[in-house]
Formats: C-alpha cells, structure tokens, sequence
C-alpha cells in the first residue's frame, strides 16, 4: 500500500501546532466573508434597489432581482472546481490568498458604487460576479489547505470550526444586511474592505504551501464543456421559476428548455471527455472511494434539502408573520434575520462538537444522524401553524440548525480524509461544486412548489378578498391573475404589493377600505391558505431529500482515511520514494476501521 505524508512529500517540516491554527483562522475568516456575502443582499435588497431608484418589482427588473440574488452562488458552482484543480497544479495557499485579494478589489468597486437605474443593477451584478470568482478560489482551496495544516485526528474538529463559519456566515449576513442597509447600503459592500485586506495581507504572510503538487496541462476541453454545460442548466434553472406567457413559470418556455437541454448535453459530453484525456479536471477515479462518492452524494442531497430553507422562512416571516406581530413592512427584513439566529445558534452549537467527535467514532453515525434529524425537523415545521407560536418555531428551527450542524463537519472531514494528498484540491472543488450547484437547484425547485402551491389558491382568495373591499370587479380579476412570483418576491423583499399593483384604483376606495387593503393584515391574511399548501409540500419534498441523503451517509461505511504513515525529517532518503509511491497509488488505497 503507498502511503506518504503531507509534509514529507512536499519536502517540508511536518506542520507544527501554531501553524496549523494560523491556516483554520485564516481560512475561517476567508469562508466567513464569503459566505456572509452570499447572503447579505436578502435583507438589504429593498435598500439598494432604492439606492439606486429601481423598482425591483417592475415587470422589466425581475432579471436585475434574480442575478443579484443568484448570480454570486452559479459563478462560484461553475468556478469552484476549476479552481480546485489548479490549486493542486500551482499551490493551494497561492490559489486561496489570490481569492482573498480579488473578493476584496470587487468589495471596494461594490462600495463605490455611483451609478444609478438600469445601468447602476448591471453594475453590482457584474461585481457580484466578479466577487463570487474571488469567493470560489477561497472555497475551492480552504479545505485542502486545512487537510494539509492537521493531522488526520483533528480534521473533524478543523472542518467543524470551518464548516460552522461556512453556514453561520450565511445567516450573519442576514442580520449585518437588516443593520447596515438602513443607514447606509454602500455600507452593506464597505463592511468586507478591511476585513479582506486584513486576510489578505495575514494570509501572504503567514501561510504556506504544503500540500503536493500535482504537475499536469490545463484540460481546455473540459473547462469549456463543464462550464458552458453547468452555466447554461442553472440560468435555465434560474429563469424557470420566472413566468413566461400566461403560464405561471418558465418551465415550458422553449427558451429555458433549450438552455437545460443544451447545458445537459454539454455535461454528458464533459463526463465523455474526461474519460479520454490524460490531465482531466474532474478526477472520475476518485469515485471509486465510497467514502468520497457516498460523502458527496450525501452532501448533494442535503444542500437541495436545505438551499431554498433560507428563502422560505424569510418569504413566512416577512410577508406573514412579522406583519400580523405588529411589525410594519419596512422593519421586517431587519426582524426576520433577528428571529431567525436560533437556525444559526443550532449550527454554532452542532459543528465543532460532531466535528470533534468524529475524529474518533468516525464520520457515519453523526453525519446520518444530523440528516435523519434534519427529516424530523421539517416534519415538525410542516405542522406548524402559519400563525405560530415563536416559542415553538424557534424551538424547531434550532433542532434544524443542530441537524445539519451534526451533519456538515462530520461529512466534510469524511470526504477529505478519503483523498490522497495530491488529489484534495481537485477533490475539495468537487465537492464544493455539488454543494454549490445543488444550492441553485433548491432554490429552484423550492420556489417553483411554492409557486405552484400559491397558483392554485391565490387567485381565486385575492380576487374574493379585493372585491369585498370594495375593488372593481374587473380590476380585482386582473390583479388577481398576476404572476404569483410577484407576490413571492414582494414578500421576500419585505414590501407590501397591494398598494403597487392596485395603484390609483386606491383614490377611489373608501379611507378605512384603503387602510386596510395597505395595512398590515390583509396582505398577510390574504396569502397564508395557498402559502401554507405551497410550504407543506416544500417542506415534504425537504424531509424526503435529507432521508435519502442519511442512507447515502450510512453507506459510506466506517471510518476510513487515507493512510499515512509517520511524519520523517525532509533529510530522509525516503521522501522522493514516497512522491513516487503516493503518485503511483491506486486511488482508493486507504484504510477502514
């Protein structure tokens, strides 16, 4: 069996103790800035919108509000492998401290923002995605990076602290965006400068390449099927839920299944090439671990289960219950992300804990564990009432937050420790590309049950409810068929439509009719029967993805890591035998227990 060591097939000293805690810090900070930016235009959006005099629900700016909302995570899924590869090519530390330095140039160009209209939204669209290219070089290479910095029986533990910071910062960002964008929304952008300089500078100076490089040619053949192939189905993906003629979504549009379609095709093709080359960039023979193939196919599925959770519990708390709690539209944004900090004190608790554990026990248990209670988490959500007790929902999605807490490090430490040392960037990039494009999937498939949940009760209850406020017959009806997008949207953004799409119709209306229509009641009352069907489904198509992504994690098997054996000094004659070894060894050669 060929076995080596980081270190001593780097040619370096093995990592001492006050390394390995300078790279988890660092790359901490990097996956926390990064993912609290992938999240911090949610509740900031109405603010920016503003900022920079767009309408975000104009029938011409549902665009401009999808990639802002999703293209930071699609450029960051198609990127996140490729720069995985070339991590194990040129460097990991390189690969990662170049992320930190571009995420940081595209926060300031955000922050300085100037333009105003369309031209202001193509702006932070573009920047967005060029900030998410820097946020794909941090999450391709921190996980490597980390494996390389611990020993094998302290990656769980590393992973925990990491992974926690990965989904905690999602969440933190939705409190920093209801915080900042009021005063200022420049400020929403400006919060990342100084933290990126500082990681930048911290990580040029202090961190260090010792993983093993993997010299190889860049395989353009596959980079143009992968990314033209992923591009094309997620922007079809994400242009499916909006409507298209007089149907509600896009799904039938020729447009959204030709882009599918294609980017299908292009991805079949990718996975046909990669088998003929000699340098690919999706490694296909890492596959042949089960630990690595069951890890992330368990990973998938709980990113599809939980991606869109975020969306609809903003969607619940901002459009139903905030308001009908005696908060007006204008402070839910800021309160949704305040009452939801128990999901995010759930994966505080959870991650480094399970993380820790599983260096000893193994990943299976905790990882299939945090999936089954994930399952009974969404179960219990679904019986709430949409008028609920706070006590009760905060109680249920702190169990989620544990759920997937106990999930996550387990999971991740798992994959990594199956992955021979010149393969963990590759490795890690994969991994985070399903992580990522399933994300973009969920969002996705949520919103259309929702969309379809609400299209089958909506009209008809708007239509009832406009006209017994005294709504012309005619005007009831056509707004009642609008697109239940928009209503969706409206929520999400924390604005109440009715005062929008019913316009000067409201001059002729009684006062106490008009104040109730624009109150905060009525919206809410309004929408909850068909909002409760559409998140009874999403919550069962949720449950069902985190059951199939716990028996994914029981066949993993038991604790398994590739086998390495004791660190020598980089004077021993045996370190070039074990370049040669680990370079040579079948994939899949590590140990079981």
């Amino acid at each position: 069996m060929a076995v080596a060591t980081t270190a001593a097939i780097a040619g370096e000293r093995p990592p001492t103790d006050r390394y390995k805690w300078i790279a988890l810090s660092n790359t901490t900070l990097g996956v926390l800035m990064a993912t609290i930016n992938s999240s911090i235009l949610l509740i900031a959006l109405p603010d920016i919108f503003r900022g920079i005099g767009v309408n975000p629900l104009a029938p011409n700016s549902g665009g401009y509000l999808l990639w802002l909302i999703m293209g930071f995570m699609l450029v960051t899924a198609v990127l996140v492998m490729n720069l995985g590869k070339l991590g194990d090519m040129f460097g990991r530390v390189k690969m990662y401290n170049a992320g930190f330095a571009v995420f940081t140039l595209f926060s300031v160009l955000l922050a300085v923002t100037w333009m105003k209209g369309d031209s202001g939204a193509l702006w932070l669209i573009l920047m967005r995605v060029g900030q998410g290219i820097g946020g794909a070089m941090l999450f391709a290479n921190s996980s490597a990076i980390l494996t390389d910095a611990f020993p094998v029986s302290q990656r769980g533990l590393a992973m925990g602290i990491n992974q926690v910071a990965a989904i905690g910062g999602s969440f933190l960002g939705l409190v920093l965006g209801g915080i900042l964008s009021p005063v200022e929304w420049h400020l929403v952008f400006l919060v990342s400068v100084p933290i990126g300089l500082f990681g930048t500078v911290w990580a040029y100076l202090k961190l260090e390449d010792r993983g093993l490089r993997t010299p190889a040619r860049l395989d353009w053949l596959g980079n143009i099927t992968f990314a033209g192939g992923l591009i094309l189905l997620l922007v079809g993906i994400t242009y499916g839920i909006e409507p298209y003629g007089h149907h509600v979504m896009g799904w039938t549009s020729p447009k959204v299944l030709g882009e599918m379609g294609f980017g299908a095709a292009l991805l079949i093709g990718f996975l046909f090439v990669e088998t003929k080359i000699s340098y690919p960039m999706f490694r296909l023979e890492l596959f042949r671990i089960r630990a690595f193939w069951a890890g992330n196919l368990a990973s998938l599925l709980a990113a599809i289960g939980r991606g869109g959770l975020m969306f609809m519990l903003i969607i619940w708390l901002q459009g139903i219950w905030l308001p009908q709690h005696g908060y007006s539209f204008a402070q839910t944004p800021l309160w949704a992300g305040i009452y939801m900090l128990p999901l995010t004190a759930g994966f505080l608790i959870a991650g480094p804990m399970s993380g820790f554990l599983s260096d000893r026990y193994g990943a299976r248990p905790f990882a299939t564990g945090g999936m089954v209670l994930a399952a009974v988490s969404f179960f219990l959500l679904e019986a709430l009432p949409v008028n609920f007790s706070y006590l009760a929902f905060a109680a249920l999605i702190l169990l989620n937050g544990l759920a997937m807490g106990l999930f996550s490090s387990p999971n991740r430490a798992g994959i990594m420790n199956s992955l021979p040392p010149h393969h963990r960037g590759a490795g890690a990039g994969m991994t985070n590309t399903f992580m990522n494009s399933a994300m973009v999937l969920s969002i996705g498939i949520f919103f259309s049950i929702m969309i379809a949940g609400l299209s089958s009760r909506l009209p008809a209850d708007m239509y009832t409810g406009l006209v017994a406020q005294g709504v012309p017959a005619d005007t009831a009806a056509q707004v009642s068929h609008l697109p239940p997008v928009a209503t969706l949207f409206a929520a999400l953004l924390g604005y109440n439509p009715i005062k929008t799409l019913l316009g000067p119709v409201l001059t002729h209306l009684p006062a106490a009719h008009v104040a109730y229509l624009t109150g905060r009641s009525f919206f809410p009352r309004l929408i909850s029967p068909a909002f409760s069907a559409g998140l009874r489904a999403v919550f069962d198509f949720a449950a069902g993805a985190c059951v199939v992504a716990a028996l994914a994690s029981w066949l993993r098997g038991g604790k398994y890591h590739y086998e390495e054996p004791e660190e020598r000094p980089e004077t021993d004659p045996a370190v070039g035998a074990a370049r040669d070894a680990a370079r040579s060894a079948p994939v899949g050669a590590g140990r079981q227990s």
